[in-house]
């Protein structure tokens, strides 16, 4: 039974696979002369199923078995970023050819043949069949109405024509068109759809097959205990007639080395979407789930980023939250930073002004404060803004920022460049800025040489307590019962109505954590903001928070993402990370 692999007893390894001279990327390792392949990457590169165990040391996996048959265990070990599932034996068995060139594993398997695609309506969908002489490798690409098979193995390019034609004289009830098309040793076939489903392929031996099956219920439910804490799950939820392909992660941070922190596009700065699988792979975490909202056009973050009592960015319109401690203290629950500033003039304190953001891409008339948290240096979002430096709690300088209109050329001048970029302006280290916006009677209360008394609290008070804080919202589920509440938390009714993949955390009443992807019901779209809560109550949750969603919607686990094909995810500003230290 294979465990932990010490950091110094790795021999080599790598994130990049060669599979019959495709280069793919995946992360594999060799330790004490076994091969190790990452089990989220095995299965997108490769085709091995990975089927539901009972420790995480032990990975039964299904490639071209007898489904009702006892399957092959392999092992696993652990890093702190990945689970790799010990390929060695299965390798030898199937004749496959395993080396190392720099930093690529590559593996090279006996080389395939398909004979005949066959195609037939089914009750629920269509199904396709591949004819093998043996087990090949293959993978599958996925866009929003179509899917790739690709196949390591040979198909006459004569018959390949000929199926196609054949097959597309009469379309499948969801597949509207086909093409089979073959380059050397590899072979693809490519199905058009005419709704938004998912493939699901299996295997069958003697002979070998490839079934593709397009159905609504795509999803194979499973259980996988991933590592120490973290159970990777997949089930279908009733709500009333629907039922949704839930892909949810279980957490129990009492597990030794286990912890959760925000993290988002750029440490050194607040500003920034990426994908969520290079934002997890650069903060090195074992998991991840996208978290709070953000302004898709300028990247700015909408909602609250606490970590190690830092505000990356402070919370909006009192929208629901999550905050939690290293000591397991937990919290959901709607939040609302105040925080004010007043002049000190002579001795003489001013009128206390409210601040209506912080470090965030939130805009109004008012006053929105700026910490070196949101980076090195401020741009004016606005024109007509005014930036007050702080420093030590003083005033130290006031600029104003010309708007087109006050900087417009006078006639017979020349036009200024269109795209004069904005100034910039230094974040100090011991203070802050203050943005003032829409309102000319702040501008005269910060005066350089003045002082300014800084306040703030939350509400509720609790949430100080916490070091870690990410907001959302709504809030879906508070204990026990559902309390939302989308238009009181400042959302549009178009975000109200709207049926779609969904991101949400919950909280078990024994301690443990969900993390959950809610994708849309069979036959149907995706959940309401009021299904979504019902789902989450369903899976035990006393207390639960929906997360960005959409195409935001991302759960991440040991290098891919486990809930949907990464080209269909959007970029992120920020998410939950979840961080693996010393697996055993």
């Amino acid at each position: 039974m294979a465990q932990a692999a010490p950091v110094g007893e790795l021999v080599t390894q790598g994130r990049q696979l060669v599979i019959n001279g495709q280069t793919l990327p995946g992360a594999w390792t060799v330790w004490q002369r076994r091969v190790g392949v990452a089990d989220v990457d095995l299965a997108q590169t490769l085709g091995v199923h990975l089927l539901s165990n009972a420790v995480p040391q032990q990975q039964p996996v299904q490639w071209f078995t007898e489904p009702l048959q006892q399957p092959l265990v392999l092992g696993s070990w652990l890093t702190p970023q990945h689970r790799y599932v010990d390929v060695t034996d299965l390798a030898r068995s199937l004749g496959w050819n395993v080396s190392v060139n720099g930093p690529s594993l590559q593996i090279v398997t006996p080389r395939g043949q398909i004979s005949n695609v066959r195609q037939g309506k089914q009750a629920w969908g269509d199904r396709l069949v591949v004819d093998l002489n043996r087990p090949i490798p293959w993978r599958v690409a996925e866009e929003a109405t179509s899917f790739t098979v690709t196949l390591d193995g040979a198909i006459d390019p004569a018959m390949a024509q000929q199926l196609a034609e054949t097959l597309n004289r009469e379309p499948g009830n969801v597949i509207t068109g086909l093409t089979i098309s073959t380059a050397g040793d590899r072979t693809q076939i490519r199905a058009n759809l005419s709704a938004r489903l998912r493939p699901r392929i299996s295997m069958l031996p003697n002979p070998a097959r490839l079934v593709i099956d397009v159905r609504s219920d795509s999803m194979v439910e499973r259980t996988i205990h991933w590592a120490p804490g973290i159970t990777w799950r997949q089930q279908y939820v009733a709500v009333g007639a629907a039922r949704f392909p839930v892909y949810l992660l279980e957490l129990d941070l009492r597990q030794p080395g286990l912890s959760l922190r925000p993290i988002w596009t750029d440490p050194e700065t607040a500003v920034g979407t990426a994908p969520l699988t290079r934002t997890a792979q650069r903060w090195q975490v074992a998991a991840a789930i996208n978290a709070g909202f953000f302004n898709r056009n300028n990247q700015l973050p909408l909602g609250a980023i606490r970590t190690e009592n830092r505000w990356v960015s402070g919370p909006i319109l009192g929208r629901g939250a999550v905050g939690w401690s290293g000591a397991g203290d937990w919290l959901m629950s709607r939040l609302v930073l105040r925080e004010s500033v007043s002049p000190v003039v002579a001795g003489a304190v001013g009128d206390r002004f409210p601040i209506l953001s912080l470090n965030s891409g939130l805009v109004g008339a008012g006053i929105c404060r700026y910490t070196r948290e949101w980076g090195s240096t401020y741009t004016p979002i606005t024109d007509g803004e005014t930036v007050v430096t702080v420093r030590n709690d003083q005033v130290v300088a006031r600029q104003v920022v010309a708007s087109p209109v006050a900087s417009a050329p006078l006639p017979g001048d020349p036009s200024p460049p269109a795209d004069l970029p904005r100034p910039t302006f230094p974040i100090p280290t011991d203070g802050y800025l203050l943005v003032l916006r829409g309102n000319d009677l702040l501008v005269n209360a910060f005066v350089p040489g003045s002082s300014v008394r800084y306040e703030a609290a939350t509400l509720p008070a609790e949430f100080d307590r916490f070091p870690n804080i990410l907001g959302a919202g709504p809030l879906l589920v508070q204990n026990g019962q559902v309390v939302l509440d989308a238009r009181g938390e400042g959302f549009s009714d178009a975000f109200i109505q709207e049926l779609a993949i969904r991101s949400a955390i919950g909280r078990r009443a024994e301690g443990t954590l969900i993390l959950t992807a809610v994708h849309p019901r069979v036959g149907g779209p995706g959940p309401s903001l009021s299904e979504m809560a019902q789902v989450m109550q369903r899976l035990g949750s006393v207390a639960a928070l929906n997360l960005d969603g959409g195409s935001s919607s991302s759960l991440y686990l040991g290098g891919q993402l486990i809930n949907r094909p990464a080209n269909t995810a959007g970029r992120v500003h920020n998410a939950i990370g979840i961080f693996l230290q010393n697996p055993q």
